[in-house]
């Protein structure tokens, strides 16, 4: 039986990990999936390494761990694959489009997330509030900021059409 000491992790997985990774995108042709389901079999290991380094193989345990960890993940893909073709999903919907959601996405993080959840997701202030984690009148300052600094942007641009 190999035992490999805990002081050795390090070691272990810088040697493991490349083995891994490869073995996962290999079978799996997702550079993303091969090396999330990586990531999360060492976490299993690291978490419980106690007992992993003195299995026979902890090599052996973390590729399966991972390998595992793949075929739940591509088993649930396709299930959400073949329910969104069943029951239509977001892959049905386009996103808003024009020329004032172009100017939308330029506004900061705070601000365009309140303009889509009001706008778009057409939720009301109260359930702004919750769902960005801020007060109510934070959410109608925001939403009051967002439509100034648009309509400062549309009257500029209007002006300059004018001046051409």
């Amino acid at each position: 039986m190999r035992v490999v000491a805990a002081l050795d992790f390090d070691d272990w997985y810088a040697a493991q990990r490349p083995r891994v990774y490869l073995a996962m995108l290999a079978l799996s042709g997702d550079a993303d999936l091969a090396a999330d389901v990586t990531d999360e079999a060492f976490t299993r290991a690291v978490a419980n390494w106690n007992r992993v380094s003195a299995m026979e193989s902890p090599g052996g345990w973390v590729q399966r761990v991972a390998l595992n960890v793949a075929r739940r993940r591509l088993r649930r893909g396709r299930t959400e694959r073949r329910l969104l073709r069943t029951i239509g999903g977001p892959s049905d919907v386009s996103p808003p489009t024009g020329e004032i959601w172009d100017l939308v996405r330029e506004l900061p993080e705070r601000q365009r997330v309140a303009v889509v959840l009001r706008y778009v997701a057409d939720l009301t202030e109260p359930e702004i509030a919750i769902a960005m984690d801020i007060a109510r009148g934070t959410v109608a300052s925001t939403l009051a900021a967002a439509r100034e600094r648009l309509a400062g942007v549309l009257v500029e641009e209007e002006i300059e059409e004018d001046v051409q």
